[in-house]
């Protein structure tokens, strides 16, 4: 039994034992994911691919159906545990509508949670009490950083240097460029 969880406490409340655990840290939101990719890889036909709860596996209902799609066309077997589903690849209509349901609650979740956080940040910015992430770089170092990168020093190397990621060496790069085209 192959086990394919979003965090490893879920597997833990299943109280399943599977011969291997995939889990990703990445949200089920998205599906390029490493852990799913590497879990579509190492299954075979007849393994059976033990998924705490559907969210966990894709909350898009696209992606949903084909993950599972993907699964039985190899001949695998995908449970979902807390909604007591089971897929085989020749699935009767009902299987199948629940699945559509069930993903469908799955991305409409998703969306509600994404739409509540929206509405959170924008009534805390009314307020006051919401200012955003902590700029990462003071804007001396900031100053330092773009004057460098425009020197021609590797953006890598910056980004090591100032103990960032490359793509906030970017985001400073292009907060530049749009302040001197606007100003």
């Amino acid at each position: 039994m192959v086990g394919a969880v979003r965090d490893a406490r879920a597997a833990r409340l299943d109280g399943v034992e599977a011969e291997r655990l995939f889990t990703d840290k990445a949200s089920g939101k998205d599906a390029d994911r490493p852990k799913l990719d590497e879990m579509l890889a190492f299954v075979r036909e007849g393994d059976t691919v033990l998924v705490h709860s559907m969210d966990r596996l894709a909350r898009n209902l696209d992606d949903l159906r084909r993950i599972v799609r993907t699964l039985t066309a190899k001949g695998v077997r995908v449970e979902f545990v807390k909604e007591g589903l089971t897929f085989i690849g020749e699935d009767s209509p009902m299987a199948t509508l629940l699945l559509s349901v069930m993903g469908a609650f799955a991305e409409f979740e998703r969306a509600l949670i994404l739409e509540r956080r929206r509405e959170g940040i924008a009534a805390a910015k009314q307020r006051g009490a919401y200012t955003g992430r902590k700029p990462a770089l003071t804007p001396g170092q900031a100053r330092d950083l773009v004057a460098r990168a425009a020197a021609g020093e590797q953006k890598s190397d910056l980004a090591r240097e100032f103990g960032v990621s490359r793509e906030t060496v970017y985001s400073y790069l292009r907060a530049t460029e749009t302040a001197a085209a606007a100003g």
